[in-house]
């Protein structure tokens, strides 16, 4: 049986989102360049990339112009908080508490991250 699709990036979309983030609405030539620099990929597994995306809802396609260019239909920001939200769900149980101490116990945090944190508690408290 089939696992149902993610609504997630793979880590290969997440490339090409990469690119057409970075580079602007791109054709697929220029997306496949980029990809193929970072790893050995195709061209035809680039189109059908772009293809399993475009049926996800995570680029768009311009079929107006010739070749077709490609856009991101979700942006980076978005695209972190959808994830970040799903990982808070899948490991740790919902709780944006565990995720924060457990990142932070994780790895040392600069003086500047943590007065930025704090900033942010801040304000979050003071819209409470």
């Amino acid at each position: 049986m089939a696992r149902p699709a993610s609504e997630q990036p793979t880590n290969v979309e997440l490339q090409i989102l990469g690119v057409l983030w970075d580079e602007g609405p791109s054709p697929v030539r220029t997306i496949h360049r980029h990809l193929s620099s970072i790893k050995q990929t195709n061209y035809s597994t680039t189109v059908k990339m772009l293809s399993v995306m475009l049926d996800k809802g995570l680029v768009r396609r311009d079929e107006s112009v010739r070749p077709h260019v490609y856009r991101a239909a979700v942006t980076r920001a978005g695209a972190q908080k959808r994830a970040l939200k799903d990982v808070v769900q899948k490991l740790y149980e919902g709780s944006a508490k565990s995720l924060v101490m457990q990142a932070l116990s994780t790895q040392k945090a600069s003086k500047e991250d943590l007065a930025e944190i704090r900033r942010l508690i801040e304000r979050l408290e003071g819209d409470q």
